[in-house]
């Protein structure tokens, strides 16, 4: 080795001893020591955010300066200027070596957390809580000062009950556990959490029983939850439409509901719940034609009102369905099929209308179709004046003017009122779509097309799965344990057991103590 190369090391050598406690470099994407440094990159990152705040300070010392970094329309004031600024700017000139001890000994907050990723930061700024950064320091201490203003707990406008609780969830995704929290006081109930959106940071929580969920069910969600990737999600129905089986299909494949009473039943079953962070609606898994006709009330009521009412339900929807359809498949192509003086009534009644059977029926659910849409868009008050209006006095000019039948009007408005009992709106939608469907099929062949229509129907629910579970269950395959709880419901000492279609890892659901151990989760 050259005299020149031992000079060079030597010197190396010494420089490193000369500078044993040097700052290491900050890493790509992390905080430097220098606080000025740290507030230029934030203002960069934050350029043209008005509403981003930075709020300089010293404390202990008039050299010791502090930077905090927040949205005030997202943040606590008075636990800002409390909890925060209050103890730092009081804070005598004594050691304080760390972020983390500042957090530890002088910030009055249970919510902290030390960040160094910028990314992490940033995301923590935008979701309402604080970023607190010191002179000589690569860490900030995120801390939790969320203080939205969020709409006041109230009762379920879309789903409406005589009897149980009246509380709906709101936006507020800690809200809403809150409120399941309360139904089910189990250290079981898990909630596990999905960061979904790129850009939106939308936060998703998937619960569970442990011990009760089955662990294909549980694995399945997690995964399609996962493989999510959207820039963002602003309500649950983006969510939905992703983690669904079939997308094409009309029925909806998921349960949304806005009660917390339905989630802590469902999960209670052995079927998980998904929330959504800003959306009031929660998405239960897995989904049953069975499980969509059931309300609330049929489980508060007593078991011979509850399944008369369910029955009558069921019998209601299928009016909803075929009624139209049956009315012109007959009087256009199987007259001979009702009684002389009906099919003579119908036929008079008929003699100035100048429109066939399907365009009349056509013409009327259309009508009601609008007239439903915009009492959904209008005020409240004002959009059931519309319905009455719309209903009343319109609908008895199309009679006067001969646009339609007294009976078509009938028919109409009967077929309106039985799609009202169907108690999941998804349902609902799903039903008055299909009912165009089989106008098409029985104006074309007839009762033979209103039978092929209800043949392509049933087909297609025999197919459909939510999360590899029959759509149709328990009636295909046919579980007779679960028929205790589908077109009627019988007194809860008979259903003693949790839906076996489910597959549960544990099936008792009454009459078991020894279900209520802490160590069931291994059965």
């Amino acid at each position: 080795m050259s005299w020149r190369a031992i000079h060079h090391e030597l010197t190396r050598s010494f420089r490193k001893t000369r500078n044993p406690l040097k700052s290491p470099q900050p890493q790509p994407g992390q905080l430097s020591p220098g606080l000025s440094q740290n507030e230029r990159l934030f203002r960069d990152l934050f350029q043209d955010c008005g509403d981003i705040s930075f709020h300089h300070f010293n404390f202990g010392t008039p050299e010791r300066r502090g930077l905090l970094i927040y949205q005030p329309g997202l943040v606590d004031h008075k636990t800002l200027n409390d909890s925060i600024l209050r103890p730092l700017m009081e804070l005598e000139a004594r050691a304080v070596s760390t972020t983390e001890a500042l957090g530890n000994s002088i910030i009055y907050s249970a919510g902290q957390e030390i960040a160094t990723e910028i990314a992490d930061i940033s995301e923590g700024i935008l979701s309402g809580k604080t970023a607190l950064l010191v002179e000589n320091s690569q860490e900030a201490l995120l801390i939790e000062t969320a203080g939205l203003e969020k709409r006041a707990i109230e009762e379920s406008k879309a789903e409406l009950t005589i009897r149980g609780p009246r509380d709906a969830f709101i936006e507020i995704l800690q809200v809403n556990m809150a409120l399941v929290r309360q139904r089910l006081k189990d250290p079981r109930l898990k909630f596990l959490f999905f960061p979904e959106g790129r850009r939106s940071k939308t936060k998703v929580a998937l619960a569970y029983m442990e011990g009760i969920t089955p662990s294909d069910l549980l694995r399945e969600v997690k995964q399609r939850l996962e493989q999510v990737d959207m820039d963002i999600i602003l309500d649950s129905g983006f969510i939905e439409q992703q983690i669904e089986d079939k997308w094409y299909s009309i029925f909806p494949q998921l349960q949304l509901t806005e009660r917390p009473d339905k989630v802590a039943a469902a999960l209670a079953e052995g079927r998980v719940a998904v929330f959504t962070d800003t959306s009031p609606g929660v998405l239960m898994a897995p989904a049953t034609l069975n499980t969509l006709m059931h309300t609330a009330d049929d489980y508060y009521n007593r078991w011979i009102v509850a399944s008369f009412i369910r029955g009558f339900r069921f019998f209601a929807s299928i009016f909803s369905i075929i009624l139209p359809a049956l009315y012109i498949a007959l009087t256009s192509f199987h007259p001979d099929l009702l009684p002389t003086d009906f099919a003579l009534a119908i036929a008079s009644a008929r003699q100035n209308v100048p429109f066939p059977a399907f365009i009349e029926a056509f013409i009327l659910e259309a009508f009601i179709e609008l007239i439903r849409e915009a009492g959904l868009r209008l005020p409240g008050n004002l959009g059931q004046a519309i319905g009455i209006v719309g209903g009343l006095i319109i609908g008895q000019a199309a009679v006067a003017a001969n646009l339609v039948t007294p009976l078509m009007l009938t028919v109409v408005g009967l077929t309106a009122i039985s799609n009202f009992t169907i108690p999941n709106f998804d349902a609902a939608q799903a039903v008055r779509v299909i009912r165009f469907l089989l106008m098409i099929f029985a104006a074309t062949l007839g009762l033979y097309g209103v039978a092929l229509g209800i043949i392509i129907i049933f087909s297609h629910l025999v197919m459909l799965n939510s999360f590899n579970y029959s759509y149709l269950s328990p009636w295909s395959p046919l579980e007779p344990q679960d028929l205790k709880d589908s077109l009627i419901r019988l007194p809860w000492p008979a259903m003693h057991q949790r839906p076996s279609f489910l597959r549960p890892k544990q099936k008792q659901r009454l009459n078991d103590k020894r279900s209520e151990t802490p160590h069931d989760n291994q059965t």
